[in-house]
């Protein structure tokens, strides 16, 4: 990794845009001593270097080293302070937080009145708009003051504001332990992706039911209720039960449909709704729905109203790149899917401080398969060697396995044989360690490995016999997850009826899609 990508004070100002860096200017100005201060100079420098060089740094003798570190820190939290006053980076969440800060002022200088009127106004805009734990801060203030000074604000106010805090801390707990339920759910998948077993499904159950707390829906808010469908979308991925993977992430995009004014206050989380829907439609091969929900979504995200910010670009580009993607493989639409290639890596650049590397694997996962579909196996193998090679990635354990079967059936297709007995040894230790050695990969590199010693005229009979036996793991409830990652029974009906895979992928899209309509 390349040292202007480790340096985040050279990455922040990499992502100004303009307005910005001229408002910083502008801030910093503000004061005449400032206009030629080091830091200053430094933020001049920085903006023209291309890449972070601190040697080339210091020969502009404008800092020296003893004090590159301090004016650096000094410099970056002055860039901090002057995106918090844009008006591009201020919303709900900022205001109130500013008001409270405001209150509290109010309140060391002994104005108690101006600072309960000022809480109790800033609460009420917190509760409106689902910002409990800042309203529970808030109350808690209010405690302070009125049980420290004799205010006699309102009559009761004790009463009211031990029900008030009583209640959000409840509400508070319940979003607590929902959300980290979620999110360990979200690491689990991220380091083995679906359950591979049995047993693994038991555990996870098991998690699941024990952490998941007691709550009465009619009780619950718009928080509340985002983190509770956002745990069951996880368990439900992670148990490949991608029917009710689309029942919740249909639940969590109607649950912002339901409060519009949430989804400028949490674009991101809305987004991400937005994203795992597709992703369920897409599992479930279902694709008028997928391409009904991807039109309103790409609308949606382009209208002048959506949130815009680096973060919000960087999403849209990610999730709008990845369901294209993900039309063209339930389309069979290969050739154009190879089409959207350079355009995505052209973005990668752009993007490259806002996406993380496993993002990127993964797209290069989907991009060895649309060249695998489209018959181009030296790409195919180009990419997977990307993610096979890396080293300083701790990737999702199935993608990393399914990408060395890939590899091997590539190698295979391309004629690149003379390693082939070599790549399958590999393979099979991998699998091995991984714990991901299982019946379809067995029967796949039994195959892969006896095709040597089978004669030219039965080669057609042994993919039909691959083909069988492969088809009795089709729906499988722990076997079937290999087919999510390659559709390894198209492949061989493509080699048995002499036709190209992406054509068998189109030809069973039509047909479903014809039943369908009838």
């Amino acid at each position: 990794m390349t040292k202007d990508q480790k340096d985040n004070l050279f990455l922040l100002i990499k992502s100004l845009t303009k307005s910005e860096k001229r408002q910083f200017k502008l801030y910093v100005g503000r004061l005449g001593v400032n206009t030629d201060s080091k830091f200053l100079n430094l933020f001049t420098i920085l903006d023209k270097l291309k890449v972070y060089d601190e040697v080339q740094i210091l020969k502009f003798g404008v800092v020296k080293k003893s004090q590159l570190a301090n004016i650096k820190a000094h410099l970056y939290r002055q860039i901090l302070v002057s995106l918090k006053l844009n008006p591009s980076h201020q919303n709900i969440r900022s205001q109130i937080r500013e008001q409270l800060d405001f209150a509290s002022i109010l309140y060391h200088k002994g104005l108690y009145k101006q600072s309960l009127k000022l809480l109790d106004k800033s609460k009420e805009i917190a509760i409106q708009n689902e910002e409990k734990n800042l309203a529970f801060e808030i109350v808690e203030l209010e405690k302070i003051i009125e049980s420290q000074y004799i205010t006699r604000s309102i009559r009761g106010r004790a009463d009211e504001l031990t029900v008030q805090a009583t209640e959000l801390s409840a509400a508070n707990v319940i979003a607590s332990k929902l959300s980290n339920l979620s999110l360990q759910l979200y690491g689990i998948f991220l380091k083995t992706g679906y359950v591979r077993s049995a047993e693994e499904s038991n555990k996870v159950s098991t998690y699941f039911n024990d952490h998941l707390p007691d709550y009465r829906m009619e009780e619950m808010g718009f928080r509340e209720k985002l983190w509770l469908f956002k745990a069951y979308l996880w368990y439900s991925f992670l148990l490949q039960d991608f029917l009710n993977c689309y029942k919740y992430s249909l639940k969590w995009v109607n649950l912002f449909n339901q409060h519009p004014s949430m989804i400028n206050l949490n674009p991101v989380f809305y987004l991400k709704g937005n994203n795992y829907l597709l992703e369920s439609l897409f599992l479930i091969r279902n694709s008028d729905k997928f391409k009904e929900h991807f039109e309103k979504f790409e609308v949606i995200i382009q209208k002048d109203s959506f949130p815009k910010d680096e973060n919000v670009h960087a999403l849209s580009f990610l999730y709008l790149s990845t369901n294209r993607i993900n039309l063209c493989f339930m389309e069979g639409s290969f050739d154009e899917g190879l089409l959207l290639i350079p355009t995505i890596e052209t973005k990668f650049k752009e993007y490259q401080s806002r996406i993380d590397e496993h993002h990127i694997m993964s797209f290069y996962y989907k991009f060895a398969c649309m060249h695998f579909g489209a018959g181009q196996n030296e790409a195919c193998i180009a990419y997977l060697q990307k993610i096979i090679t890396n080293k300083s990635l701790s990737m999702r354990e199935d993608l990393l396995c399914f990408s060395r079967v890939l590899n091997l059936v590539a190698h295979y297709e391309a004629g690149q044989d003379y390693n082939l007995q070599s790549l399958i040894k590999s393979t099979y230790h991998f699998l091995l360690k991984m714990n991901e050695l299982h019946e379809v990969q067995k029967e796949m590199i039994k195959f892969i490995k006896g095709l040597q010693d089978i004669y030219p005229h039965d080669i057609i009979k042994a993919f039909k016999k691959l083909h069988s036996k492969l088809k009795e793991y089709e729906n499988h409830p722990f076997e079937g997850r290999a087919f999510l990652y390659l559709d390894i029974i198209s492949w061989l009906e493509s080699k048995i009826v002499n036709k190209p895979v992406g054509q068998i992928v189109r030809d069973k899209f039509l047909v479903k899609n014809s039943k369908v309509k009838k």
